[in-house]
Order: C-alpha cells, then structure tokens, then sequence
C-alpha cells in the first residue's frame, strides 16, 4: 500500500481503496477534486458536488450532487443548458485503519474550508401558498441536509409575525443561518426582526436562506434565476448548503417614527390593488390574480400624487427639478449620528444627507407606481428585469397615461420583463424616493392601498377593508436604500 498525504505531489492526499468491489487508487487534489478509475478517470469536485460523507466500518459514504445534460452526460460544474442534478453515493472501503482515519481528516478539513453552515435555523410556513411547505421540507429539503450533515432546528410560524419575534430575541451564535421555507413574507418578517435587536449591526450579517414553499417567492426566484437554475426546492437547498453568499440592499420605509424594512418591493395603484384586492377571489387560487388584473384594468383607476426622487446616474431625464423638503425627512435623521445611537434601539435606516441630493419630480395622476429591489416579484411576474440584488438602486416602474389596449398587453409582457420597454411605462433607478399618494382621480372620497411585500403597509379611506390597522397611514413615506445590508445565501 502506498499513502501520501504530501502536497508537494499534487494532491492532499492520495491511496488505494475499494470501489464498487474493484481496488483503484482514489486522489484528493490540491485544487478539491477527487479522482480515481472506474469504466475510465472519474471525477468529482468537492465545492460544488460534494455534499458531505458519512462512515460506516472502513467504508466511506461520500454524497454528492451532481449535474448531467440532457443526454444523461456527466457535466461537471459550469455545464451547458438543460442540465439536471441528481443525488449520488460513491461507497469507498479503506484498506487500512490509518487509511480511514486520514480520508476522514482530509475530507473533513476540506469541507470545513468552504465557510459552509452548520447548523441553521429554519422558518416553515404551514399556511402559505398552496400549504406545501411542511411536505416540500420533508422530500426535498431534509434530505439534502442530513446528506450534508447539517443540523438544523425547525420552527413552523403560528401566526402573522411570529418568525418576526423569533428572529428579534433568538440567540444568533447558535446558527450559521436561517433558512426561510415559505413565500417572501417569512423573509421579510426576519429580516425586520433583526433589525429592530439591540445588536442589529452583527445579527444583520446572519445569512439568510430562501425555499419556495409560498405564492409569490420572487426572491428565491431571482437567486436562482441568475444562474439559469429553475425555482425549485432542490436548486435552492443546495445553493444554502454550498454556503455562497451575495450581499442584498434594504430599503428602509419611514413615515414620522416609523420604520419597515423592505427587501422585495412596493406598489402603489394598479399593481397593489391586485395584489391585495384579489384576495375576495382568493378560491381561484393563483389565477385570481389574472382574472382580476383584467378587471382592474377594465375598469381602471387612476389616482392623483406625487413622486420625488433622486435619479441614479443615467436617469436625469426622469420628472422635473425639485428642491429638497424637510419635511421628508424621517425624525431620525434630524439627529446627529451619536445622538441617535442612544436615543433609539435596532436600525434607524441609512444616515443620508437628503438635503445635499439632485431631487426630481414627477406629478400625477399616475395608474401605478412599483418599486422593485430584485428583478423577480414572483415565479412568473419579472417586474424589473434591470434590478440588481446590492446595486444600491431601487428599480421605479411608473406608469401614468396608459389607454386599456396598451395596458393590457404590457401586462402580458410581465413573465418576461417586456413591459418596461412599453412607451407608457417609465423605468429608472433610484437612490431615495418620496411617495404623496392622493385620491382616485373619479372619486376624491377614495384613497388607494400600499402594498409592501405582499402585505398591506397603508389604507387609504374608502379602500379595500379600510377599516383594518396598518402599520402606516396612507400619506407621505420615504424610501431610502441601504447597499448590502443583508447577506443571503446564493448559488454562485
């Protein structure tokens, strides 16, 4: 038997062992890819394949995703288009008991340089979407994490905000992670719930994993989509397991003393009607959504306000010159930075000098106002094809005049992104924004609905269940970005 374990050889580690009943000599290399030979050179790699191993006598369990193409081909990482993964073991029996010990050593040492997590804390959502989430954990989600050795503890929310709470109190030093297996409402409930701790500037660096399991999952959506991967549980549990991480931008909302922390979007008219309206028709399931878009738009409303705005660089064009007012400003921001560390606990929103910023303008009345922080608002709606996860931009898609014709088939347009390049539609990207939603232009007596990550931020009088509390009244609210507050956990 020979046993290397020298990297001045090329490798980290290097002996014979026994693969399916056939001795071969099986290669750790310097650059992580275990090779040996079976029906010619085989090869995996250990940061992109490789989940984890597990020990059984002197036999090796080593668990493995790997990818083929449409033809059933073996790819390897960075494969073409139609590819598909697929869970594999490669059984290795040691010959030796000092054989053992050091595969495992070396193995092991290998995996725990990769930065992956753990241990995480996972949010399920029984309730959402289609109420899948607890049978897309066990099949497809669980596990991919026992392949992977990582323990978890499983938290399913009980009522609106619970995972908020939760994440405000819980202790972070125990986990790597959190996980979310839901929509993207249990996201921003954590999200807002770390923020709002006394130790917001460490527990916001917790990274956060996303699992479709909801109605909308745009996030996860997005995530996935740039890499060309489908939205699918398995895509996104491996992504979390990998533990590559991308940063992600944090709108703060602020109206007088209060705050929400935004990571998806905000609607404004057309679109936050829909989302919220077509709740009454919420037995239709997802198809509630089309059938009542074409009533909206069939019987459009259109509502009066104002928008002021700072442009990002390339979008001056967008609205008129407007000079800054303070009476925008958030409370906080009247304050120095010291004096607002002591006066308040949890995040008080990005320190801007508003009043130094180039402001525009644009008056309505306006048929919808969106505000998008990543390009997906859910699995087939690509509200902002242009979106960036830590650009340090929010994505404005205003729409003012638009004839029914016209609205109607950009709206068909939204699986692909296509609306935004309709003449009625106005897309930029902004640094701040300040929203004066008004009236219906027919009905002075009704106001509208902000609609903050699919959930209702505002009523207006007259609106739809105008007499339900919200978190803000439907007036003024500023939106400031925060480049790459959070942390996700991303395929990479």
């Amino acid at each position: 038997m020979e046993l290397s374990d020298s990297p001045s050889d090329g490798h980290i580690v290097s002996d014979l062992v026994r693969v399916n009943g056939i001795v071969t000599r099986l290669t750790l290399t310097l650059d992580g890819r275990l090779v040996w030979m079976e029906a010619g050179q085989r090869c995996l790699w250990l940061e992109k394949e490789v989940l984890g191993f597990s020990t059984e006598g002197s036999c090796i369990r080593i668990r493995a995703a790997i990818e083929f193409d449409e033809v059933g081909c073996c790819v390897g990482p960075g494969g073409g288009g139609g590819r598909r993964v697929v869970r594999r073991v490669l059984a290795c029996e040691t010959l030796s008991t000092e054989s053992f010990t050091l595969w495992c050593q070396k193995l092991r040492d290998y995996l725990d340089s990769l930065g992956r997590p753990k241990k995480l804390l996972i949010f399920l959502n029984p309730f959402g979407g289609k109420r899948s989430a607890p049978k897309v954990f066990e099949d497809e989600v669980k596990p991919l994490l026992e392949d992977a050795a990582i323990e978890f503890d499983l938290q399913e929310t009980e009522y609106q905000l619970h995972a908020k709470e939760i994440a405000h109190t819980v202790d972070l030093a125990k986990y790597d992670g959190i996980v979310c297996v839901s929509g993207d409402g249990i996201l921003v409930e954590v999200i807002n719930g770390l923020l709002e701790r006394d130790d917001w500037k460490a527990a916001i660096k917790m990274p956060l994993g996303m699992i479709p399991a909801g109605t909308g999952n745009g996030m996860v959506k997005s995530l996935l989509d740039s890499v060309g991967q489908p939205c699918k549980a398995f895509y996104a549990t491996l992504a979390i397991i990998r533990g590559h991480k991308r940063p992600l931008d944090v709108a703060t909302i602020s109206q007088e003393d209060k705050k929400f922390f935004s990571v998806l979007m905000l609607a404004w008219g057309l679109i936050a009607d829909i989302d919220i309206e077509s709740e009454k028709y919420r037995w239709m399931g997802i198809a509630r959504l089309d059938f009542y878009a074409l009533q909206r738009i069939l019987h459009l409303r259109r509502y009066e306000g104002r928008i002021s705005f700072v442009p990002a660089p390339g979008y001056e064009i967008h609205g008129e010159p407007a000079s800054f007012s303070a009476e925008w400003a958030a409370p906080s921001q009247d304050h120095g930075e010291e004096q607002v560390d002591v006066l308040c606990s949890g995040y008080q929103g990005p320190k801007i000098k508003l009043e130094e910023l180039s402001w525009r303008t644009i008056d309505g009345p306006f048929v919808s106002i969106w505000l998008h922080n990543v390009p997906w608002g859910s699995e087939n709606t690509m509200a902002a094809p242009n979106a960036k996860f830590s650009d340090g931009y929010i994505d404005l898609i205003a729409i003012q005049d638009c004839p029914r014709l016209s609205l109607l088939s950009l709206m068909t347009e939204m699986d692909k992104g296509g609306h935004v390049k309709s003449p009625h539609v106005r897309y930029l990207k902004v640094k701040t924004l300040v929203l004066e939603p008004g009236p219906r232009t027919d009905n002075p007596a009704k106001e509208g609905i902000i609609d903050i990550d699919g959930e209702v931020l505002a009523r207006g009088k007259g609106a739809y269940k105008s007499d339900q509390e919200t978190l803000m009244a439907y007036g003024r609210l500023q939106v400031t970005v925060d480049q790459g507050l959070a942390t996700l956990f991303s395929p990479k």
